[in-house]
Order: structure tokens, then sequence, then C-alpha cells
């Protein structure tokens, strides 16, 4: 993977819809579906000098090999191609992608080729080569702007994942505002790694209130795998996301996945004879407007854990996602975590 890091305010890009064509015809669609996906080391299985990737080749402990490689793709492409059923989702954030290789590989295979999907990917400064991405189908929604927000700790050489942010319009010509993240993980302990995820939190808010400032009642949506619950600090102290359904204001965010947590719970990362919920998606309050063009409600969560991608897991004595390894071992999997999603949808008129 070769590495380019430059840091600029935005890269702006013009798509020529028009001349695309596509299976789905959708200029009156009614649905908008928005995934993330976790996928556990989706790596090619090529020695990327620049990046600590030795563990994903065929030489390795773990034997990471080209048949490993294209089952795990294929996989990823029947799970992302079965949320939501009859459609493809419009907008899949991505984590834990080598790079625009394996993004490539995933848009053509047989079960999302036919959404037709374009990339937005950089590659972040991440020693191991891990990035976030988003794949989006040209028909449901244009790019029209994008950039990486980069992460630097204070005092600290620890390189981790940007922050990925896309502008863009739906269908129907609404304004769009999507952010993935891929926060610090908890290695080396929770408490230990909470002030880098805090930081995070204090840069992503940063950037949130810098559309707010201008466009009061953008619609934004906010998802990643933030190795924070939603009640830990940075998230629902710090970004300002929470469960709140009365007394709002335009620049409280609601966290979709904080009542399935901590009312029912549910995650969508198991660990240590607990659900935890890593993976979330967090909504402006404009996509709570059933008046505006697309929204959702405040039950609007969804964790995709159909039994086919579980294993039941008798150390633990439930089901858990069905990993892909567990250290060296390789068990043949999907991934550890669950995909999370949001069904945006508009009133018939």
């Amino acid at each position: 993977m070769k590495k380019l890091y430059i840091l600029i305010p935005a890269l702006l890009i013009t798509l020529n819809i028009s001349a695309q064509k596509t299976v789905f015809k959708q200029s009156g669609n009614k649905i908008f579906t928005i995934v993330f996906y976790n996928t556990e080391n989706l790596f090619d299985f090529e020695d990327d000098p620049l990046t600590m990737d030795d563990d994903f080749t065929p030489g390795s402990e773990k034997n990471w090999n080209k048949e490993k490689y294209l089952k795990k793709t294929e996989d990823i492409s029947k799970v992302l191609s079965s949320i939501g059923k009859k459609d493809l989702p419009a907008i899949i954030g991505l984590a834990e992608i080598e790079n625009k290789k394996v993004l490539t590989d995933l848009i053509n295979t047989n079960n999302l080729s036919k959404g037709n999907y374009g990339i937005v990917h950089y590659d972040s400064p991440d020693r191991r080569g891990i990035d976030v991405a988003i794949l989006f189908r040209k028909d449901l929604f244009k790019v029209e702007s994008h950039k990486s927000i980069p992460i630097n700790f204070p005092r600290d050489t620890i390189l981790t994942r940007d922050i990925l942010m896309v502008k863009g319009k739906t269908n129907d010509s609404e304004n769009l505002y999507v952010f993935v993240n891929h926060w610090k993980s908890r290695s080396g302990g929770r408490a230990v790694t909470e002030n880098k995820r805090n930081y995070s939190a204090v840069i992503l808010r940063k950037a949130v209130d810098s559309i707010l400032n201008f466009e009061p009642k953008a619609k934004i949506v906010i998802m990643g795998d933030f190795n924070d619950e939603p009640t830990s600090r940075s998230i629902h102290q710090i970004l300002q996301a929470s469960n709140k359904r009365k007394n709002r204001n335009q620049r409280d965010l609601y966290n979709l996945m904080y009542d399935m947590h901590n009312l029912n719970d549910s995650g969508s990362y198991h660990y240590s004879g607990s659900w935890n919920m890593l993976d979330q998606i967090i909504i402006s309050q404009a996509l709570l407007d059933p008046e505006q063009g697309y929204f959702t409600d405040f039950e609007g969560g969804n964790i995709f854990n159909e039994e086919w991608i579980l294993y039941n897991n008798s150390k633990a004595g439930t089901w858990t996602p069905s990993k892909t390894y567990g250290g060296n071992t390789y068990f043949g999997g999907i991934s550890d975590h669950l995909p999370v999603y949001v069904v945006l949808r508009k009133n018939k008129r």
C-alpha cells in the first residue's frame, strides 16, 4: 500500500452520474440504508513493505493466503448484501480494511457488483495499515467532497486512523454528511487508553460543530467502531451523543444504539462474557424529523445478527460473532464484530 498523507481541507470531486448505467432505477426510492461494519482485518495477501502487515502474508504464522482472502471477501459481501433484504445499502462505512485494492475486490463480488458502488478512501498513518472507507451507490448518493481528518495525539507518537468525512446529496437532492471512525483500541487497558478516545471525540465534535454553525438543520450520520460504549465519557459527554428524547436542541446528537445496549443488553462485539456496543450509529436532530425528507425514529438503530454469521460459543454460553482468527488460529469466520445499520425512509406524499 503506497502511503500518501497530505493534509488538505477538502478534496472536491465531480461524478458524472448521468452517464452511469445501473440495475437500480430508484429516483423515487423511499428507503436509504446506511451500514457500518468492522471487517476484522480485511488484508490482501501481499506484503506491503511500508506497513506492519506481515501477519497477513502466506509465510506468516497465520498463513494468510489467496484462498482465505477470497473467502473472507465473499463472506463480507454476502453479509452486506443481506442487510435490508430487498435492496443493497446506499452507503457502507468500513473499518479495518487495508487498502483500496481490497475495496475494489469487495465491490466487484457477485453480491455487490449490481450496486455500482463508488469508493472514498484515504491511506491513514496507522502503522498496521488499516483504514476506514466509504462505499456508496452512485444511483442513490452523489459525493460532492470528502476529507481525511487527522488524529494527532498531543505529546504522543502513536499513530491512529483518521476520521473520514464525506459530504454529498441523496437521490432527492438532500445534503447528507457522513463520518466514519475507528478510534484507538483498548489494547493496554481501557483506562490507560481512554484519553486518546476522548481526544478523538473532541476532534469529531469540532468537525460536527463546523457544519452546524452554518447549517443548523444539517443531516449528519456518524458511524464507526469507537472502542467505547454509548455511556462512555467520549461519546456521551464530549461528543454529546445521548438518548435524550425531550427538551432537545439542534446541537444534540442522538445515539441510535444507546437504548439497545443499556435497556436490551445488545451489543456488536462480545468480550469476556459480555456484550459491548463498540460499533454505533449517531445522527443529528434533523434526521429525526419526519417532515423533511429522509428520517428515522428513536428506535432506528439495528444490529445485523443472523444466525449464519454467528457461532455457538460454548465457552461464553451464547452465540457470538464468527471471527476469522483467534490469535494465529484460523476459524474461517467473517468478523469478530457485527454490522450496525439504520434504514432512513421518507413519508409517502
